[in-house]
């Protein structure tokens, strides 16, 4: 059970234990988070783009201050790469850093994204969409091996499959289970499922300390609709905002 778990949070990097190197610039909505911690060092997380103002990442993802990547594949080349501040940050409200619930967050960008072939914003599931998909796929930027030291210049990407577990339908959550998956570091990338959609927020990974299979948490984006909705349109209406909870 989770609370014979060890939970470890997903920070810095992403390992995708039988991944491959994704098509260039076939996820377009893929964004590279980085931070500026207040130590004055730098950290990565990953996120995807929403629409031209607004990422989404993971509420743990929180530093001093952010610049986006979009339309990145390589590293390495960052030739017509967009990079972009962030203005204001609107992690959930009821976010819990201790176990990780509600592991949320909207990032308003400073200047608006360009749309193009590499820059693209992704569709968000809703409670509409119908019952839990099954096979979804997850991508980033992070380790290839745990015995590297640094991330992988290039976008990786792996096949997780679902699987149906009632703690973590109470917290919020969907979860698979095993190696593949995201692993420390890059949480925040998106698990986007057979109709297209996003439908989680890579957040974190349970170790049973039976031994038993590992299990990574992605937070539940249908049930978070309404909260993520009123955000947006609060921020664009420039009005005075409230940040309501689900």
């Amino acid at each position: 059970m989770f609370f014979h778990c060890q939970l470890v949070i997903l920070i810095l990097v992403l390992t995708l234990d039988g991944q491959e190197e994704a098509v260039p610039h076939s996820r377009p909505y893929m964004v590279l988070l980085e931070e500026h911690m207040r130590n004055g060092q730098k950290r990565y997380c990953g996120g995807f783009l929403l629409n031209e103002d607004f990422v989404m990442t993971a509420a743990h993802c929180q530093g001093r201050s952010y610049k986006v990547l979009l339309g990145l594949h390589d590293f390495q080349d960052k030739n017509g790469v967009q990079i972009i501040s962030v203005e204001q940050t609107f992690p959930h409200i009821f976010y819990d850093e201790t176990n990780l619930k509600n592991d949320i967050m909207l990032l308003k960008l400073s200047s608006k994204a360009k749309f193009s072939d590499k820059v693209r914003p992704i569709a968000l599931a809703g409670p509409g969409d119908g019952l839990q998909p099954k096979s979804c796929i997850v991508s980033g930027w992070g380790k290839t091996d745990e015995n590297k030291r640094y991330m992988s210049f290039k976008l990786m990407e792996d096949n997780v499959t679902l699987i149906n577990n009632p703690l973590c339908a109470k917290e919020n959550m969907y979860c698979s289970e095993g190696r593949i998956g995201p692993h420390h570091g890059d949480a925040g990338i998106p698990l986007v499922c057979e109709d297209g959609k996003a439908y989680g927020v890579a957040s974190g990974i349970f170790k049973p300390a039976s031994g038993d299979l590992q299990i990574h948490r992605y937070t539940k984006i249908p049930d978070y609709r309404s909260w993520i909705d009123s955000i947006i349109e609060n921020v664009l209406r420039n009005s005075d905002f409230i940040c309501w909870a689900t």
